[in-house]
């Protein structure tokens, strides 16, 4: 019993140390991709000479992390998440100097391949959310998982507003004033790789592994993992207890076959895929909705500054931010408290308010901005909730590979969402798509819905 009793102070100290190391990594690596955001239309439009491909950077990222995440799902199963992780910060790391060097040059393509890396970071700050439940305990696994998806949120905001002082950067070492927040970025990025390189040992994953097959053997690992008390005369070692899948690590295929055996997985993909689909389709079509707004038609068409639009916008779009990610701890601590399948029907029921208010009241840029903050309210709780429920309703032997399955669905949802929402602006108005975004989450919540009945019934007394 007191070999029992430190192994699990030894895992919670190592879950604890995880959680913080993650964070903190996420604070750094996020300033990349907030800088990319931020500015990448801008040098598009600039490197391509065309207005046509302002919008090019946004969708190579977005493809690149869509495209990233089975990878690197891959390699996290067969080598621990500390390999996905610095894989993925590494390839972002490489992206952000190609973004230099594509100022510096002026080739448009060195911003696209720039893009694409940064995009693989993306894929790894995403999966880092699943690293952080590896070892917590079930009544805090929401808690992990929203802790290290709120750190996201200082990179987020900071990455920005990192303009002016990169312009600084940049002349101070005889660069384009433009590429100086890539160095900023590049320099958080490194920060990061070292941060988890170095500290992310023991591996969660695999530690987590090792208990699992020592539990299965009748023993316990300590941290370092090694088996309390010794493994049986005999016995494979704990890192070998696992089945081996070699073949078909990774494979979409397996995750897929995993996920259609699992309602509740089934049902924790759509919740994340649909949300992420919903979201993004309505906030990338905000900003235009706005303009258009603001600037007329109308009496006052054409009396409003550029800046002023430009404020509204920007204002709009930090309080949706701050939606989908400042309030990320409340929404773990619902995850826990209400339960999983609940915390996705409410994110869904304020996703389909979200719309609601933004759609009826689009002739309002207050309910507009009302309307973004409760659609970024609902994507963090769908989000959250449906993560922590996808770790839970999988084996361990293919949990990696359908997160990471989940992961790149949640990508091309949001590559194809942001893709369809100008044409669907174009047929059916900013109201249309608003309503399109509420079909599609009362869909997802009608399931939640039935599946929460469907396992109520099926309890035994």
């Amino acid at each position: 019993m007191a070999r029992t009793l430190v192994m699990e102070q030894d895992v919670r100290h190592v879950q604890r140390r995880t959680v913080v190391l993650l964070s903190v990594a996420q604070v750094f690596s996020g300033l990349g991709t907030g800088s990319t955001v931020s500015i990448g239309s801008i040098l598009a439009v600039e490197l391509s000479g065309s207005s046509a491909w302002a919008g090019a950077v946004a969708t190579v990222m977005t493809l690149g992390a869509s495209a990233a995440a089975l990878p690197l799902a891959s390699l996290a199963e067969r080598r621990g998440r500390r390999a996905g992780q610095v894989a993925g910060l590494s390839a972002a790391l490489a992206g952000a100097v190609l973004m230099v060097l594509a100022v510096v040059s002026g080739l448009f393509v060195l911003l696209l391949l720039g893009s694409a890396g940064i995009g693989v970071g993306t894929a790894a700050s995403l999966q880092a959310r699943f690293a952080a439940v590896d070892l917590a305990a079930a009544e805090h696994r929401g808690r992990a998982l929203s802790t290290v998806v709120w750190a996201v949120t200082v990179g987020a905001v900071a990455g920005p507003n990192l303009i002016q002082p990169g312009a600084a950067v940049g002349a101070a070492l005889g660069l384009p004033p433009v590429a100086g927040p890539f160095v900023i970025s590049g320099a958080g990025l490194l920060i990061a790789t070292v941060i988890l390189f170095t500290g992310l040992r023991p591996d969660p994953l695999l530690l987590a592994r090792q208990r699992a097959a020592a539990n299965a053997a009748g023993v316990f690992p300590l941290a370092g993992g090694a088996p309390a008390g010794g493994a049986p005369a005999g016995a494979a070692p704990a890192t070998d207890a696992v089945p081996a899948v070699a073949a078909a690590r990774g494979s979409l295929s397996r995750g897929l076959r995993a996920i259609r055996g699992s309602r509740t997985a089934l049902l924790a993909v759509a919740g994340v895929v649909a949300a992420h689909a919903v979201m993004v389709g309505v906030m990338s079509m905000t900003p235009l909705h706005l303009q258009h707004l603001v600037e007329g038609p109308g009496p006052h068409a054409g009396h409003v500054a550029e800046g002023d639009v430009l404020v509204i916008i920007g204002f709009t779009i930090s309080l949706h931010i701050a939606g989908m990610f400042a309030l990320s701890p409340v929404m773990g601590w619902l995850t826990d408290w209400a339960g999983r399948m609940e915390t996705i029907m409410i994110g869904f029921a304020v996703l389909i308010a979200a719309v609601a208010v933004a759609g009826f009241g689009q002739s309002s840029t207050a309910a507009v901005a009302v309307g973004l903050v409760l659609l970024g309210m609902g994507w963090s709780a769908a989000t959250i909730s449906g993560s922590t429920l996808l770790a839970e309703s999988v084996g361990q032997e293919a949990r990696v590979a359908v997160q990471g399955v989940s992961d790149m669905l949640m990508g091309a949802a949001g590559a194809v969402g942001g893709a369809l929402s100008g044409l669907v602006l174009g047929f059916a108005g900013y109201l249309g798509l608003n309503l399109l975004g509420g079909a599609i989450g009362a869909a997802v919540l009608a399931a939640a819905v039935v599946t929460r009945l469907s396992d109520r019934q099926s309890a035994p007394a």
